[in-house]
């Protein structure tokens, strides 16, 4: 009994490992080693009972050019047993005649290396017939007449465009620009697209269109997703590969050239085949049009050079508070809004008595979304006061800022009162505090009175001395005339 549920289990295991092998084999197959000029070779990768999720560049042929990539996919039900293949097929189309060597490769299919020890191949003449040309095995089954000639591919009329769009001309030094990248298709394209190396396309493009002497906040696209959006009526899918907004430094203009984005576009055969190669890559370059910001000086102000720029408001965590005298308590002043939130400073503290406050610890949240940055930078303060009656914070801060929508400058201040209750802690206040200097040095000083009388007799001598330098130096000038 044993030995036979051993012996199942091994054919178990043997038919296990078997289907395993079997369902992950690839082959590799080679076009012939000889072909005409007008024909063309093929490198056709082919997986049993597995589709094929992901696969590797194939590699290059001197003097060859590569025709496009076709893919095929086909099923067996032979007495219960289901097998399918799916195939992967390039095409190469030789430049000129001689021998040409392919060299051994690995492609890798589904993660996984697979080699080919390459071959050797002649081109020879222009052939009037050929067997590598593509055929319909099911062309006469349907109907139609064997097809003996390559496909012809024909390139299809296409509705996209490639946009370099800011949303705004014209800018306060300080103000934010949206810069974005896109490609567009309408709703009623038919050709086919496809992007080509996007990340290093962006690389060169980003060196040609960033300004200098900007803040930037980029908005880091990592995925290229379909949008849906309407322009003038008309629905287009828009795929974005680069957004920022940009802070200028200084007045001037801004010049973004055009830029060039490289698709593949595919041409499709005219008369498609089951089996045949019935797209082939090919190459379209979309420009876009050129751009000129104009960056505007800030209207004249003494702190021109130093407010912030954007749209703001002030928020706070209190209201009304009530306080005893040298009892300290938080505040939090935070400016929200759409702007340069990176660029804020802390609000100008005015001169006044009574209230002590340190600098604060500061905190920022920035969102880029929608075409924009906004956020908000809170300041949080701990302050107290010494005597006690009703204190405005607006009589002790304010935060400027510029308003490039209404173009005029504005001021912030704080609305939150508090009443301070309890006796005086001023006199405490300054005794807890060092004074320095001459208060200092009261305990380590002697406080006998000095004899002045030394003082003067000294002075005397000093002066008389001087007197009979002049005399002397008066004498000797004299004397040598």
């Amino acid at each position: 009994m044993i030995k036979t549920i051993l012996q199942t289990a091994l054919v178990f295991l043997s038919l296990l490992i078997f289907n395993n092998a079997y369902s992950q084999n690839v082959q590799i197959e080679l076009g012939p080693d000889e072909i005409g000029l007008n024909e063309t070779f093929t490198i056709k990768v082919t997986l049993s009972n597995d589709k094929i999720k992901s696969y590797d560049q194939f590699p290059e042929i001197p003097s060859f050019q590569k025709q496009g990539i076709s893919q095929s996919s086909s099923m067996n039900l032979i007495n219960g047993q289901m097998s399918s293949s799916n195939s992967i097929i390039q095409y190469y189309k030789p430049t000129k005649k001689g021998d040409f060597t392919l060299p051994s490769f690995d492609i890798l299919i589904n993660g996984q290396a697979y080699s080919s020890s390459g071959k050797t191949i002649r081109v020879g003449d222009a052939s009037s017939s050929s067997s590598s040309r593509s055929q319909d095995p099911f062309a006469n089954f349907f109907g139609r007449p064997s097809q003996t000639e390559e496909p012809e591919f024909v390139e299809l009329e296409d509705d996209a465009f490639f946009s370099l769009a800011v949303d705004k001309e014209e800018v306060y030094v300080g103000e934010g620009f949206n810069l974005s990248l896109a490609f567009y298709m309408s709703e009623a394209n038919q050709a086919p697209f496809q992007f080509y190396e996007p990340g290093r396309q962006l690389d060169e493009i980003l060196k040609k269109v960033k300004p200098s002497n900007v803040w930037e906040e980029n908005y880091n696209i990592t995925n290229i997703e379909p949008e849906q959006v309407t322009i003038n009526g008309k629905r287009w899918t828009r795929y974005k590969v680069f957004e920022a907004t940009f802070y200028p430094f200084s007045e001037g203009e801004i010049e973004i050239p055009r830029i060039s984005w490289e698709m593949i576009k595919y041409r499709v055969a005219k008369n498609p085949t089951f089996f045949g190669a019935n797209r082939q890559e090919d190459f379209k370059t979309f420009i876009s049009s050129a751009k000129t910001i104009k960056v505007k000086p800030l209207p004249p102000h003494p702190l021109k050079n130093e407010v912030s720029v954007g749209e703001y408001q002030l928020r706070e965590n209190i209201k009304d508070i009530e306080v005893e005298t040298g009892q300290g308590f938080d505040y939090n002043l935070g400016i929200s809004g759409v702007g340069n939130i990176n660029a804020i400073q802390p609000p100008k503290r005015l001169p006044g008595a009574n209230l002590n406050t340190y600098d604060p610890n500061v905190r920022q949240q920035i969102n880029r979304g929608y075409g924009r940055v906004s956020g908000i930078k809170e300041f949080n303060y701990y302050i107290t006061i010494n005597e006690a009656g009703e204190i405005k914070l607006g009589d002790h801060f304010e935060w400027i800022y510029f308003d490039p929508v209404r173009e005029v400058y504005d001021t912030l201040k704080p609305q939150a009162v508090v009443r301070v209750v309890g006796e005086s802690k001023v006199n405490q206040a300054l005794s807890n505090q060092r004074l320095g200097g001459l208060y200092d040095r009261i305990d380590v000083e002697d406080n006998r009175f000095l004899n002045e009388q030394y003082k003067y007799y000294f002075t005397t001598a000093i002066n008389v001395l001087l007197l009979a330098s002049v005399i002397l130096l008066a004498v000797l000038i004299i004397r040598k005339k």
